[in-house]
């Protein structure tokens, strides 16, 4: 199984929004904010001003322009961080004693959790956002990629037979991106997670050599 965690580290990350360096200089007080501002963003963004997110925030116009240059700046380094926490809890879904599926599976469980609470007003308003687009068409061909390395590797020990392992990732690991469109959530009868979950077991079921 050290082959298959060797090969999830070959496979290049999207560069961050904060570079290490910025991220490990912040305060108690700045990681609080960022934190507190996703809890903000999730009714919307568009209409909110710097000063008043200062309001809600109980800080100072400073502090926040200390953080960045603009509100949608706030927006990109709160979805980018969200986004890379929950990375790293997906590859630690990952154990050494699951086959490639298995663990296909514990991954896209994993990462699906970026979308669980998704509101209407914040996919809508993050859809306005181009940056914010192209933040998340990084995030989201990462996953593509690492899933189609476990695909690879489930063909590469006969578990599955030899399907185009690239389609099959692009469909299985943007489940949770098009579920949580402003548009596609009130018309599931699940969360966004829920449902894409339900799509993956379906899609690896099939897969899966008898």
């Amino acid at each position: 199984m050290g082959g298959m965690l060797e090969r999830l580290r070959g496979v290049p990350a999207p560069k961050p929004v904060l570079s290490r360096e910025r991220a490990d200089a912040l305060t108690v007080r700045q990681r609080e904010i960022l934190d507190e501002l996703g809890r903000i963003f999730d009714n919307g963004f568009v209409d909110v001003t710097m000063a008043e997110l200062a309001s809600q925030l109980n800080c100072s116009l400073r502090t926040l322009y200390g953080l960045a240059e603009g509100r949608n700046e706030l927006v990109l380094m709160v979805v980018d961080r969200n986004l890379r926490s929950v990375g790293r809890a997906a590859h630690d879904a990952i154990h050494d004693d699951m086959t490639a599926i298995d663990a296909t599976r514990a991954y896209l469980g994993a990462a699906t959790v970026a979308v669980q609470d998704t509101t209407e007003e914040f996919a809508r308003d993050m859809a306005t956002l181009q940056a914010g687009m192209s933040l998340n068409a990084g995030h989201s061909d990462y996953l593509v990629d690492v899933t189609r390395s476990l695909l690879d590797l489930a063909v590469e020990q006969g578990e599955i037979d030899d399907v185009d392992t690239a389609a099959v990732a692009r469909v299985i690991a943007g489940l949770g991106r098009d579920f949580a469109r402003a548009h596609v959530i009130p018309t599931l009868r699940e969360s966004p997670k829920k449902a894409a979950d339900d799509m993956v077991d379906v899609v690896l079921a099939g897969l899966r050599r008898t």
